[in-house]
Formats: C-alpha cells, sequence, structure tokens
C-alpha cells in the first residue's frame, strides 16, 4: 500500500473548492511549515553552538539562568510537550481506524514534538552562551506556530466540531500554550531589551555562581537538571574514580550559610520574645519563629506534595481501565466497522481513554510526574531542614558563649547537656522538618482514597476503610507509648554516658585503685535500665511494623468478604486489582503516621529543651569591660588629677567616682601606686547560689605592675579573678576597670585588645589544634614574640620532643601532653597575647622548681615587665612574694591584707613572720641569689646536661620511625575507600551477636510471611478471573459453596499472614536488642580493662562517641533499617516474580533495566559512603568546638575572642551542612532514577501484557504488583546504603573489640598471695626496662635500686625524666619488657593485677573525684567504717570542712568534683590514699597544686601517719624530699644519682645539689 500524505482513500483530498483553508489536509499541511522552519533555523547554530562550547572557560556561569521568566518557559514547553504526545497518541488512533494509512493525522504532531524539544535545547544553550539575540528566532517560531495553529481552531469552529472530540480540546489547548510562550519570549525583549532598543540591560551572574567554591548547582540549574538532580552525574560519577573530599563538594551557598539563616530564626525569636514580654509566665514560641522565617519553603514544599499524592492515585484508575478493557476485548471480539470518512474521524475524549495502550503511556507519565514532585518535596524539606539546623546551632552557640558560669559550675547546665543539645535536639527538629509535609498530606491523601473506593466498591469499600479507622487509634497509642519509652530509654542513656564519662576521665585512677569493676557494674546497672526500657521500645516498635503490615490485609480481607456476601454481580478483576493498589496507597501514609508523630513529639521535647536553654541565665553584660562608651573615654582624660588615695577608705566619695573611671596612666611615673587598672569596691560575689562566696572586697590593682594574691587553699583565690572577670554573679558592690595606656605611644594596639585579659587558668585548656596555633591564639604570627614567650616557658625542649614541633596537634583536652606541658601552654597563650592586663591563676602548680624559677625570671620579671603590662598572679610559692610590687593576701573568702611586702612587714607582723617560716630562707639570701647570675649559668649548664646532643640526633630516628607508620596509614585507608563492596563481614558478626536461633527463626519467618503475601493475592487473581468465566447458566447452588470455598481460603490465607507479620516483627526486633546487649557488654567491659596507653592515645571524645553515637545506632537505628531492607528487597523480588509468572516476556525488558538499576546502586553507595563519611567527619569538629567552647568559657571571654570563635561555629557548620546538602541530593539523585526506573518497569510490564493478553486477572495482578516495585525499588537502595552506613558503627565497635585488653590473670591464683601482703614494704628493684608500648623506645632504661621497709624515697629529676613512668611500673601499667620489681619477695608480674593494684595506693597528680557522695568518693568498695573515713579526713585537714557540708560524708559531689577547689580535691585524694591502709604509697607529683601551708602539714603527715609505711614521693619541690632517707635523681629513664639527701647535698657538682640550689 502505498504511502500519502492524506491518505490514497479519499477523492476528495485534494479538493479545494470550498476554499484552501476548508480542505483538512491542507490545514496540517500548513502546521507543518513553523516547526520544518525552526528546526532549519536552529540546527546550523546549535551545531556551531557546541562547536565553540569549549571556548566557556568558567564552568559555573553555563548554569547561569538570567532570562526572565525562564521557570515558567520551561513549565510551559513541558506541558507543550505532554500535548503533543496526547495529538501523536490521538492521530495514530483514528489513523487505525482508517482503511489506509493517513499521515497527516499525526505526522504534523510528531514533528511538533521535535520542534519543540528543539526549541527547549536551543533556548537552553542561548541562555548559558549569553546570546539573547538569537532567540528572535523562537520568537518568530511561537508567532508562527500561534497562527497556523488559530487556523486549525476556527476551521473547527467553523465546521462545528463539539467540543467533546478530543482533537478539539487539543488544537484549543496548543492554541493557549503558544500565546503564553510567545509572551514570556516578547518579555524577555521587555527587560532585557536585546533587541528594538538602543541600549541592551547588562545583568551580572549572582556573587555564588561568580565564586567557583560553590559546587551546590541545585537553586542554579534549569528546571529539568532541579528535577532530575542530573548536575550530580559528574559528582557521583567521580567518586568512583576518588574518594569525595571537602574540596569536591566546596561551599555552602550565601542563602543556605548558617549565618544568613541565624540572622532570620534571631529576628524571628526576638519578635516572640516581645510579644510575651508583658506577660512573665509564658515563655516565648520558638515555634512561631520557625514558622515566621522557613514557613513560606514548607508551604511550597507541602504542594509539591499534594500534587504527587493526586497524581498517585492515576495508578489504580489506570490499572482497573487496563483490566476493564481486557475483559470487553475478550468479551467482544467482533471488530468493529472501519471509518469511512477522514472528515469524520473525530475521537472522543472517552474512546480514546479507552484505548489500553494509551492507558498504559499515561500511566507511565503519572508515574514520573508523581515522583519528581514526590522528590522535589522532599528536596525542599531537606533544604529547610538544614538551613533551620544551620541556624539553631548558630543560636545556640550564641548562647553558650553568654551563659553564666555558676550554671555549668552548679551543675544546672552540665557540659553533657550542652552536647546533647547540638548532637540530638537540633537533629530531631531538622527531622521533624523533614516529615512535616506528612502531617497535612497524609489526611488528604486517605480521604481521596476512601471516595475512590467507595466508587468502585460501593458499600464494602467502607467497611474496609472502617477497619483501617478503628484500628488507627490503636496506633497512635502505640505511637505515644513509642516516644514515652524513648523518653526513658534517653534518660537512662544520658545517665550512662555521664558514668562512663567519668569513668574514661578517670580512668588511670581506677585501674591503679583496682575500682574498674565497681564503675564497670554501675554502668552495667544503669545500661539494664537502658535495655528494659528499650525492650518496650522494642516491642512497641515492632508492634507498630506488625500493625502496619496486618492492617491492610485486614481491611482487604473484610471489604472483599463482605463485598462477595452482598453484592449478587460477581467481584471482577478490575475492581479487585484496583481497590488493592487503593488499599497500598493507603497503607503508606498510615505507616508513616505513627512515624511522624513520633517525631512530632520528639521535637516538641526537644523545642523544650531547646527554650529552656535560650532562656537560662546569662552573665550580666559587662559594659564597664565592652569598651563601648566613649564618654568615660573624655571623662578620664580630664581627671588625671584624681588621687587614689581617696579612693580606698570606704567613704561617701566613692559614689561620686563611680561615675567616672579610673585615672589614666601618665607618662611620668611616679613612685606611689597611683594609677590602678582595676578597682573592686564593696564587692560581694557568689557563684549563683545567692549566698556570697567572696565577701567585703575591696582592692585596687596597680598599672603595670606585678599583683600576687596568695593564701591557702580555697579561700577564693581563684574566684576573686573571676569575679574580676565578670564571671561571678554580683550581689553588690563595682569593678572598675580604668582605660589604661590611653597617652601611650603603642596606643593603636593597646587600643585593639583594650579590654582584653590575657587569661590563664588553672585547670588548663587546650584547643583542639596544633602548639602553635594554642599559643598564638587568634593574634598575628610574630616570629621573634612566639620565641621570646616559648622560651620564656621553656617550652622549646617540649616541643622538640614533639612528632611534628610546634606543628603537632594536641587534641581533645591536650591528651597527649602532661600536665606541666599543658599548663606552660597556656601560660605562653597568655604571655604572648597584645594585652594590657594578664591574669595568671597559679601557673607554678603542674612545674618543678627549675621551670618556675624559669618561668618566674624570665616570662614574668623580663617579658611582662618590659612591656609594662598589669599581672595579676596567684600562687602558692611564697618564695615570689619579694618580686611582687602589691600583695593581696587572702582568707575564707575574704581579704586579709593588701599592701606592698614593705606595708605587711611593718603592719602585720604576725602574717610576715607566719610566711617567712613558710618560705624556709631570709629574703635576704633570695635577693643575693637573683642579682648573681649563677642561677642562669646552672640553668645553661643543666640544660646542657638534660638534653645532650645525642638526644637529638636520637629524637630524627624517632621521627623517621613515626612518618614510616604514617605512611602505612595512608595505605590502609586508601584501600579502605577502594572496596565498593557492601560490609557484608560486619553484617554477619552484628546479626550473630543477637545469637544463630534467632536469626534462623527471623531469615524463615520472613520467607514463609512473604510467600503468604503473594498467595492471597494470587488466590485473589484466580478467584475473580473464575467467577467472570463463569456460564450464566450455572446451577446457583454451585456458585454459592464456589465462592464459601474461595472466600473460606482467602480468609485462611490472610489470618496466616497476619500472625506472620506479627511474628517477624517481634523476632527482628528481639534480634536486634540482644546484639544491642552483647555489643555495649563487650565493649564496655574491653575498654575498661584496656591499657593505659590506650587512653593516652586515643582522644576521650572518640571512645565516648562508641558509647553515645554508635551505641545509639546499634540500640535504635539498625533494627528498624534491616527490617525494612528485607522488607522492601523480598517485596520487590515477589513482585518480579509474579509479573514474570504472568507475562514471561517481561524477563526480556528486564535485563537492561536490571543493568541500569546495578549500576545506579553501584555508582551511589559509593558515592553515598563517602559523603556520609564526610557529614560524620565534619560532625564531630563541629560537636568538639561546642563542647570546648563550653569547657574554655572563661578563657575565651577574658580573651574576648567570642567573635572569633563564633566566625569558626559558622565555618564549621556549614561545612557539615554543605556536606550533608550533598548527601541528601544524592539521596534524591537516586530515588529520582529507581522511580524512573519503577515507571519503565510498570510500562513495559502493562505493554507486555497487552500484547500477550493473558487472563485478565493475572494482568490486574502483575500491573498491581509492577506498582509496588516503585514504591519499594529505591527503598532497597536506600537501606542498603543506610545500613552500609550504620555498619560503621558496629564496625567501629568491633574495631575497640580486637585491641588488646591488659593481662589480668597473673601466673599466681589470688589465693596464694597473702591475705596482709605488702606487709613489709621492701621494694627491689632489678634492672627494670619500660616502655609505653613495644614499638616504642624504652622509658626507663636498666634502673636498679633497692628500697628498705619504711623507707621515705624522693624521686626527682626534669620534666619526661621517666619519674612517673617509674611509679606506673610499680603498677605494671606500662610494658615491663626486662627486668622485674619485687615487693616482699613476690615478683609482681606474676601477681593478678587486680591483686597487685588493689594492695598499692598512690596519689596522682591531677585530683580526680567522681559524682556521687563523699563517701563514695573515699572508698566506692563501702569497706571502711565511718571512724576510718573521719580519720582520714582529719589527716587531710578536710575534717572541720566536710562536717560543715550538708550532709556531712553523704554531702553530694558534682561531676568531676567541680564544687571544691583544685587544691581541695588534691587533699581528697591523700584522705583516699590513707583509707586504703596499704604498706607501700606512691605520691606522684602530689603536692603541686596545694599552697605550702597545707603541703607543710601534708609532709608533717606523711611522716607521723605512715611512720612504718614505705613512701615513694615524685617531687616538682625539690624541698619536699630533703627529709627523705633516700633520694633517687633520674633523668631520660636512668639513675643517676642514688643516694641520702644529705649525701648528695655535699656533692658540689652533684645534679641533686644544683636543683636544690635553684629551689632555695
Amino acid at each position: 500500500m502505498r504511502l500519502a500524505f492524506c491518505g490514497n482513500d479519499n477523492t476528495s483530498a485534494y479538493n479545494i473548492t470550498a476554499g484552501v483553508l476548508r480542505n483538512v489536509c491542507f490545514v496540517d499541511a500548513l502546521n507543518l511549515v513553523p516547526h520544518v522552519f525552526l528546526l532549519f533555523i536552529t540546527f546550523p547554530i546549535l551545531f556551531i553552538g557546541w562547536g565553540s562550547q569549549s571556548s566557556k572557560v568558567q564552568i559555573h556561569h553555563n548554569t547561569w539562568l538570567h532570562f526572565p521568566g525562564h521557570n515558567l518557559r520551561w513549565i510551559l514547553t513541558f506541558t507543550l510537550l505532554f500535548v503533543h504526545v496526547c495529538e501523536i497518541a490521538e492521530g495514530i488512533v483514528s489513523d487505525t481506524q482508517m482503511k489506509s494509512r493517513h499521515l497527516h493525522l499525526f505526522l504534523p504532531a510528531i514533528i511538533g514534538f521535535v520542534a519543540a524539544t528543539v526549541s527547549i535545547v536551543y533556548y537552553h544553550n542561548i541562555e548559558t552562551s549569553n546570546f539573547p539575540k538569537l532567540l528572535l528566532a523562537l520568537f518568530l517560531y511561537w508567532i508562527m506556530a500561534f497562527v497556523t495553529k488559530t487556523i486549525k481552531l476556527v476551521r473547527y469552529c467553523q465546521d462545528g466540531v463539539p467540543f467533546s472530540q478530543l482533537r478539539f480540546c487539543i488544537t484549543g489547548i496548543m492554541v493557549i500554550l503558544y500565546g503564553l510562550l510567545m509572551a514570556v519570549e516578547i518579555n524577555v525583549i521587555r527587560v532585557r531589551k536585546y533587541v528594538f532598543f538602543t541600549n541592551p540591560q547588562k545583568v551580572k551572574p549572582p556573587e555564588d555562581l561568580q565564586d567557583l567554591g560553590v559546587r551546590f548547582l541545585q537553586p542554579f540549574v534549569n528546571l529539568l537538571s532541579k528535577a532530575t538532580y542530573w548536575w550530580m552525574n559528574t559528582l557521583i560519577i567521580s567518586a568512583h574514580k576518588k574518594p569525595v573530599d571537602l574540596k569536591a563538594i566546596g561551599k555552602l551557598p550565601i542563602a543556605m550559610r548558617a549565618l544568613t539563616n541565624y540572622v532570620c530564626l534571631k529576628e524571628a525569636y526576638e519578635e516572640q520574645k516581645k510579644k510575651v514580654a508583658d506577660q512573665p509566665n509564658r515563655s516565648p514560641s520558638i515555634w512561631l519563629a520557625m514558622y515566621s522565617a522557613f514557613g513560606r519553603p514548607i508551604l511550597l514544599s507541602s504542594t509539591f506534595r499534594y500534587l504527587a499524592d493526586l497524581l498517585g492515585f492515576a495508578g489504580p484508575l489506570c490499572i482497573s481501565g487496563i483490566v476493564q478493557g481486557f475483559q470487553d476485548t475478550t468479551n467482544n471480539t467482533n471488530t468493529t466497522e472501519k471509518m469511512q470518512d477522514p472528515s469524520n474521524s473525530y475521537l472522543s475524549s472517552e474512546a480514546f481513554l479507552r484505548n489500553v495502550y494509551v492507558l498504559a503511556v499515561l500511566l507511565f507519565l503519572a508515574l514520573i510526574l508523581q515522583r519528581t514532585f514526590l522528590q522535589a518535596s522532599y528536596y525542599v524539606t531537606t533544604e529547610t531542614g538544614i538551613n533551620l539546623r544551620g541556624a539553631l546551632l548558630a543560636m545556640i552557640y550564641n548562647k553558650i558563649l553568654r551563659l553564666s558560669t555558676s550554671n555549668l559550675s552548679m551543675g544546672e547546665m552540665t557540659l553533657g547537656q550542652i552536647n546533647n543539645l547540638v548532637a540530638i535536639e537540633t537533629n530531631q527538629l531538622m527531622w521533624f522538618l523533614f516529615l512535616c509535609p506528612n502531617l497535612w498530606a497524609m489526611p488528604v491523601q486517605i480521604i481521596m482514597g476512601v471516595i475512590l473506593l467507595y466508587n468502585l466498591l460501593g458499600v464494602s469499600a467502607l467497611v474496609g476503610a472502617a477497619v483501617i479507622v478503628l484500628l488507627a487509634p490503636i496506633q497512635y497509642f502505640i505511637a505515644t507509648k513509642l516516644a514515652e519509652a524513648q523518653k526513658s530509654t534517653l534518660d537512662y542513656s544520658t545517665e550512662r554516658l555521664k558514668k562512663t564519662n567519668e569513668i574514661l576521665k578517670g580512668i588511670k585512677l581506677l585501674k591503679l585503685y583496682a575500682w574498674e569493676h565497681i564503675f564497670c557494674t554501675s554502668v552495667e546497672e544503669t545500661r539494664m535500665k537502658e535495655l528494659t526500657s528499650l525492650k518496650t521500645f522494642a516491642l512497641h516498635t515492632s508492634l507498630s511494623i506488625f500493625m502496619n503490615a496486618a492492617i491492610p490485609i485486614a481491611a482487604v480481607l473484610a471489604t472483599f468478604v463482605t463485598y462477595a456476601y452482598t453484592n449478587d454481580k460477581p467481584l471482577q478483576p478490575a475492581q479487585a486489582f484496583a481497590s488493592l493498589s487503593l488499599f497500598h496507597i493507603l497503607v503508606t501514609p498510615l505507616f508513616l503516621l505513627s512515624t511522624v508523630v513520633r517525631f512530632a513529639v520528639k521535637a516538641i521535647v526537644s523545642v523544650q529543651k531547646l527554650n529552656e536553654f535560650l532562656l537560662s541565665d546569662e552573665i550580666g553584660d559587662d559594659s564597664w569591660r565592652g569598651g563601648e562608651s566613649s564618654l568615660t573615654y573624655e571623662s578620664c582624660k580630664k581627671h588625671t588629677g584624681l588621687h587614689t588615695k581617696a579612693i580606698n577608705r570606704r567613704q561617701p566619695l566613692r559614689y561620686q567616682l563611680e561615675s567616672y573611671e579610673q585615672p589614666s596612666r601618665r607618662q611620668t611615673r611616679p613612685l606611689e601606686i597611683d594609677d590602678i587598672a582595676i578597682k573592686v569596691t564593696n564587692g560581694y560575689f557568689s557563684w549563683g547560689s545567692g549566698l556570697a562566696t567572696l565577701s567585703n572586697i575591696n582592692i585596687r590593682i596597680p598599672t603595670g605592675q606585678m599583683t600576687m594574691i596568695v593564701g591557702q587553699v580555697g579561700c577564693g583565690k581563684s574566684s576573686l579573678l573571676l569575679a574580676i572577670l565578670g564571671e561571678m554573679q554580683t550581689l553588690e558592690g563595682k569593678v572598675h576597670w580604668s582605660n589604661v595606656n590611653e597617652t601611650e605611644p603603642s596606643f593603636e594596639v593597646s587600643r585593639r585588645n583594650r579590654y582584653s585579659v590575657a587569661y590563664a587558668a588553672q585547670k588548663p585548656w587546650l584547643l583542639n589544634a596544633t602548639v602553635e596555633e594554642n599559643i598564638i591564639f587568634g593574634s598575628p604570627f610574630n616570629k621573634q614574640r612566639y620565641k621570646a614567650v616559648t622560651d620564656a616557658c621553656s617550652l622549646q625542649p617540649d616541643i622538640d620532643l614533639l612528632p611534628f614541633g610546634d606543628q603537632t596537634e594536641i587534641g581533645e583536652r591536650g591528651i597527649n601532653l602532661s600536665g606541666g606541658q599543658r599548663q606552660r601552654i597556656c601560660v605562653a597563650r597568655a604571655l604572648y597575647q597584645n594585652t594590657n592586663i594578664v591574669f595568671l591563676d597559679d601557673p607554678f602548680s603542674a612545674l618543678d622548681i627549675h621551670l618556675s624559677d624559669h618561668l618566674m625570671q624570665e616570662g614574668i620579671l623580663k617579658f611582662l615587665q618590659e612591656d609594662k603590662r598589669t599581672l595579676v598572679l596567684v600562687t602558692h610559692k611564697l618564695q615570689y612574694l619579694p618580686h611582687a610590687d602589691w600583695i593581696i593576701a587572702m582568707k575564707d573568702g575574704m581579704v586579709l591584707r593588701e599592701g606592698t611586702l614593705k606595708d605587711i612587714q611593718t603592719k602585720d607582723t604576725e602574717l610576715y613572720e607566719h610566711w617567712k617560716t613558710l618560705m624556709n630562707r631570709q629574703d635576704q639570701e633570695l635577693e643575693k641569689d637573683m642579682e648573681a647570675d649563677q642561677t642562669t649559668l646552672e640553668r645553661k649548664t643543666l640544660r646542657r646536661a638534660m638534653y645532650p646532643r645525642e638526644s637529638k640526633a636520637q629524637l630524627e630516628d624517632e621521627d623517621e620511625e613515626e612518618e614510616e607508620e604514617e605512611d602505612e596509614d595512608d595505605n590502609m585507608s586508601t584501600v579502605l575507600r577502594l572496596r565498593t563492596k557492601m560490609p557484608w563481614k560486619t553484617c554477619w558478626r552484628y546479626l550473630t551477636s543477637g545469637g544463630f536461633f534467632l536469626l534462623f527463626l527471623m531469615i524463615f519467618s520472613k520467607l514463609l510471611k512473604h510467600s503468604v503475601i503473594v498467595a492471597i493475592d494470587y488466590w485473589l487473581a484466580t478467584w475473580t478471573s473464575m467467577d467472570n468465566a463463569n456460564e450464566p447458566g450455572n446451577m446457583d447452588d454451585a456458585k454459592s459453596t464456589k465462592k464459601t470455598y474461595h472466600v473460606a481460603v482467602f480468609s485462611i490465607l490472610s489470618g496466616a499472614g497476619i500472625v506472620l507479620c506479627l511474628i517477624t516483627s517481634l523476632t527482628v526486633e528481639w534480634m536486634g536488642l540482644t546484639a544491642a546487649k552483647n555489643l555495649h557488654h563487650n565493649l564496655l567491659n574491653k575498654i575498661i580493662l584496656g591499657p593505659i596507653r590506650f587512653f593516652d592515645t586515643t582522644p576521650l571524645g572518640l571512645i565516648l562517641n562508641r558509647f553515645s553515637a554508635d551505641t545509639n545506632i546499634i540500640d535504635q537505628h539498625i533494627p528498624p533499617t534491616l527490617e525494612s531492607l528485607t522488607r522492601s528487597t523480598l517485596l520487590c523480588l515477589s513482585a518480579i516474580g509474579m509479573i514474570s509468572y504472568a507475562t514471561p516476556w517481561f524477563l526480556v525488558a528486564l535485563v537492561p533495566l536490571g543493568i541500569a538499576f546495578y549500576f545506579i546502586q553501584k555508582y551511589f553507595r559509593v558515592a553515598s559512603k563517602d559523603l556520609q563519611e564526610l557529614d560524620d567527619s565534619t560532625q564531630l569538629p563541629l560537636l568538639c568546638h561546642f563542647s570546648e567552647t563550653a569547657e574554655g568559657l572563661t578563657t575565651i571571654r577574658a580573651f574576648r575572642h567570642e567573635a572569633r570563635f563564633k566566625q569558626r561555629m559558622l565555618e564549621l557548620t556549614d561545612t557539615n551542612n554543605i556536606a550533608y546538602l550533598f548527601l541528601s541530593a544524592a539521596n534524591r539523585w537516586l530515588e529520582v532514577r529507581t522511580d524512573y526506573l519503577g515507571a519503565c518497569i510498570v510500562l513495559t510490564a502493562a505493554v507486555t501484557s497487552i500484547t500477550e493478553e493473558p487472563n485478565s486477572g493475572f494482568v490486574g495482578l502483575g500491573l498491581l504488583y509492577a506498582l509496588t516495585i516503585t514504591n519499594y525499588l529505591n527503598w532497597v537502595v536506600r537501606n542498603l546504603a543506610d545500613l552500609e552506613v550504620q555498619m560503621g558503627a558496629v564496625k567501629k565497635v568491633h574495631s575497640f573489640l580486637n585491641m588488646e585488653s591488659e593481662n589480668y590473670e597473673g601466673y599466681l591464683d589470688p589465693s596464694q598471695v597473702p591475705k596482709d601482703w605488702p606487709q613489709e614494704g621492701e621494694i627491689k628493684i632489678e634492672n627494670l626496662c619500660v616502655r609505653y608500648e613495644n614499638n616504642l623506645k624504652p622509658v626507663l632504661k636498666h634502673v636498679k635500686a633497692y628500697i628498705k621497709p619504711g623507707q621515705k624515697v624522693g624521686i626527682c629529676g626534669r620534666t619526661g625524666s621517666g619519674k612517673s613512668s617509674l611509679s606506673l611500673a610499680f603498677f605494671r601499667m606500662v610494658d615491663i619488657f626486662d627486668g622485674r620489681i619485687v615487693i616482699d619477695g613476690i615478683d609482681i608480674s606474676k601477681l593478678p593485677l587486680h591483686t597487685l593494684r588493689s594492695r598499692l595506693s598512690i596519689i596522682l597528680q591531677d585530683p580526680i573525684l567522681f559524682s556521687g557522695s563523699i563517701r563514695f568518693n573515699l572508698d566506692p568498695e563501702c569497706k571502711c567504717t565511718d571512724d576510718r573515713l573521719w580519720e582520714a579526713l582529719e589527716i587531710a585537714q578536710l575534717k572541720n570542712m566536710v562536717k560543715s557540708l550538708p550532709g556531712g560524708l553523704d554531702a553530694v559531689v558534682t561531676e568531676g568534683g567541680e564544687n571544691f577547689s583544685v587544691g581541695q580535691r588534691q587533699l581528697f585524694c591523700l584522705a583516699r590514699a590513707f583509707v586504703r591502709k596499704s604498706s607501700i604509697l606512691i605520691m606522684d607529683e602530689a603536692t603541686a597544686s596545694i599552697d605550702m601551708a597545707t603541703e607543710n602539714i601534708l609532709q608533717k603527715v606523711v611522716m607521723t601517719a605512715f611512720a612504718d609505711r614505705t613512701v615513694v614521693t615524685i617531687a616538682h619541690r625539690v624541698h619536699t624530699i630533703l627529709t627523705a632517707d633516700l633520694v633517687i635523681v633520674m633523668k631520660r629513664g636512668n639513675i643517676l644519682e642514688y643516694d641520702t639527701p644529705e649525701n648528695l647535698l655535699s656533692q658540689e657538682d652533684g645534679i641533686f645539689a644544683s636543683f636544690v640550689r635553684a629551689d632555695m
């Protein structure tokens, strides 16, 4: 048959008697003209354009969309394409009813489709290359297309074609579309004026696109790329070649940065604050603030969600249409007559929609659209959630910087709570926002579903709906129970974490005292409680999963049984499968409902916590130190003549004085102390309890001089500094800061840090950064100054010892440094800063005598005095008093004396004498000593002796070794990255840790359940098809028996399905719980028994993470993921099996789809893992930064560095957010692709089943299952990826489980060790060699010593000489690889560790207290009587203080003993050692942070209370061991001198003698 454009069966085709335009064929041909015109013009331009595209250098500008009406044009073009498809379909369907081919019916439509596609490609290229003049071609095309289509429409109207005819509708819509596109084009000309105007408009790309660092292009790409995440392809594919790093993902676009959003949210929150300002009992609503800041995107997302949900109902409708069409074709085999007259060949819409192929294509398009909208909705909520989280983090951080210190120290706000806010609450809110649109989309979906069901099945549908509605409250009830269980679990886990945290912080002490098991059991107890609430949680989760699986089965059962018995007509396949599919749709919102409700509850709790935090106390606005007002500035210049003598006496004059600040320093410096930097008048300060800690404080601190604050432990010296810094609550009185240095030449410099105070706290606080960054602390780097400071603090030798010098990271509270080193770094930081005022809080506490002297001489007397900086020094070292220009003596929170040393000498001789005796030496000698250069010389010789040349060489060797190790690590990590395989091994470990029986039960019940569910649907298909095949002539009896039989089998299967649902959900949860229990138990025991070296090298945060985040994942996240993964995988497999069973041809089509799916998931999983790792690794610094800030609040505020820390926090937040944003964009990328694959599966299933024409019931079944695949395909990949990441937690826990434990078993049985060993306390050290780990150099080399029973031994040596290592060796805390220590005749390496450690006592350098009672701290094993405890407290000078506390021995100790001063804590540790009556006591620099008075008492106590015991003292201050029986001088792990102190002192050139001289 020849092809002809107008068809060759029609004679009147070329007849134009009625006028050219009345000829149908001619009008159709005319419609071709514009399309052909466009193709001819654009093709050459496009090809030339593509050729020259390489010239576009700046990649980013090609995503720059700058023509107005951009999105509208894309939407219109897509609609146009859809209408073209309809036109083509209509043409082809009409053509099938003709006798010969009529090309004019569909050819113009096809060419039009091509032209529309070309138009949008052409437009896109013009826009990205910015050639607006070329848009004229499109403009002409739209006009021509509009005109030709209008002609066609007019002709139809003249012919009187009715509106119900499809072709008329299509033409009408097209006219409108072309018109609109023409309008868009005119608008571009109007705005950009690129043609017909003299001066075209110049445009600049947005800031983000000019910045090549911004790689997140979602906001900037065109609609198609936005919808399909096409721009992500490069990233995801490149992830396969090399891992995605932070550089690859760039930085956040401006609109999404934390700062932008913080400003938004802050404004909204302030609004809310204003609203409730007058109602004291109402708190401002964070909800409303969030809504006003982020409401619009949520609405947009909800709109997308509604559209997607409505399109979702196309599925069931199309299924019913297709199955119906099948039945019709099988029933009416006779064909309709072919149409004769082409002019009459109009199709009505109904006839068109009855065509099965048309329905299949429509279903495909509807699915694609629905999925696109759904993903768009998800993306918008994710982006908003991330923005919200950034804003919340910034709000929390700003609040932390203003938190009142008393809140933290009094235990109202613990660091844990702050960390929870950051790590948990903000994420809860973010997740809630993700699920937000579901809240209002679900009801609509449910209502629509019920209406459609009613249309299909009538009344019986309502029965099914009623089942769903009646069971919904149970769902809700379960969800609330879930939330309760979750809450109690959270409380227990917080408690458990607190305990774990304490254990880890005090692990050294616990090991030395052999108390790990007591603390371990306490954690285990809490864990058991947590597991009990986790059990209820798991039970309710499994019930919830069961309900979700069982409700649809029950509903379907009720519906069909009712239908079978109430209706005369048999159930049609079309009805059955459409309604089944509707029930499937209804399940999803119900399944999600409980989750959403749960998250809503969590979010409400989180918001409450957040509000409490945001409204908690802040420190007062210390504007007096803020330097804001210029008024004081002027007034000071006027009042320079005021005499300070008047200020000191408490007269009414001070009231007038308060109106202006203190007089500034004059250039000619009088000798009298005349200018005051800081003055406190009548100060009463408290730590927030309302009781004054410091009372009646009247002091002044002279400018440019050194003020010393002295006094006993716990008398409020540190508190005084904090009170001056504004950290304490001022009950009454004032702190004045004068504007110093205004007339100095260095005016500019000093002005910058005018009110900043360099402050070194008593408890050293370090950042997670390099040594250099810690010292510089944000100031500009000045090499000379830096060198001067490190020398003054004698840090250079320590820096040389570090693997990378001053570029070594000192992390997580400076773990890899000793106390003295940390302290010196903090002092160095204070010295380095360019501030006028320096506060040092007991900087000598952890330093030995040489270092302290050096620091005093070089750092304080030389460096600070040269700069004429004002220094306030809190110290216990009274020998430095003569250097002080001004002294403040404190006692019990009051100022005892104030003045120069001479004043005190004359006014308070008693105090002076007291000091003198404490100093053990005369000032004259001291002064002589200071004049002579002898000490510096000695120090040089010492330094030479201590660090000989060979040490340098040795260090270099060590460096090389370390570097080699590092290289190996790098290789390891690259190998890890190359693995794109799933971590099946870890999964297997996880599954088996729950026990094999449960594992088998789970697998078996899962398989059984899915087989039953498939059987139910299969039975339905046979039942409905059979009913229809029934001949009408059959007997009613047979019919009803058949019906009963069908219904009975159906009911039995459904019942079995419901029961199996319950069993499977229970087994999964049960297994997860068992696994979680076992893993945590093993982890805890492993960690507690780990070697001490592990804790020195592993940051505390890392270990805590295993117990917090990872345990949480294993407890609560892996079981549901596992459940979901197995469910969706089995559903997909059963679906594919079912479709293939119905239409075997489907398997052929499945091959390419399967390959596509394999590659998509493969690429996605690699990229997703990288992004997830990035998300995790960027989260850690963020959390660390928060906890770091909370810990070093006082320091940061004293330095006035809040702005810098805020900036850092914003950077960290943005880095974390961009990683998370990319992660969620990658998820969208995956889901769009799997959804489109699912749509293809539906299309192929539909087409194959239509062409094969099987039984209509099976067509319905195949389509139903194809539709479920679209829902579950992406769940498979997502859950796989999630599981892969969550298994990371199991893997991390396992990596700790593979760690070497300490060897607790000895060669001797504990029963073989005498009960009272060691009785004598005789110690033999024979040829002892010790190292920290077998791959490290030894720290003690062949040490030999003999200590007689009851001897008092002193060990001294410079920092790092191996003193502490020796003390650890007694407890086998370090690896003794040669030689041995024999105590009372037993070699300690043969003893069980627990026995050994429980029989010795030690007092550590860092005092550690645990939260609980005082009794618990002294005697956690509860072995001792109260009398013994009181005796110990009395010995330690604490009895009176403890008696005064509420509860006496049962008085509360807060976390870390923060409610006692450092000295008091140290005394508690002494008491603790006395309680354990062992005959050997080791004191490791225990007196470092105690004032001299207390220390002298202690020395006496040691001499009396321990007269008959062996005491080994490791000394910082050499004079503490002058009374010892034996002195050991160590150096670099060797013993240099070993004799009585008298003998050693007699050797003039001996090291000990030089030590003592330096100390005297």
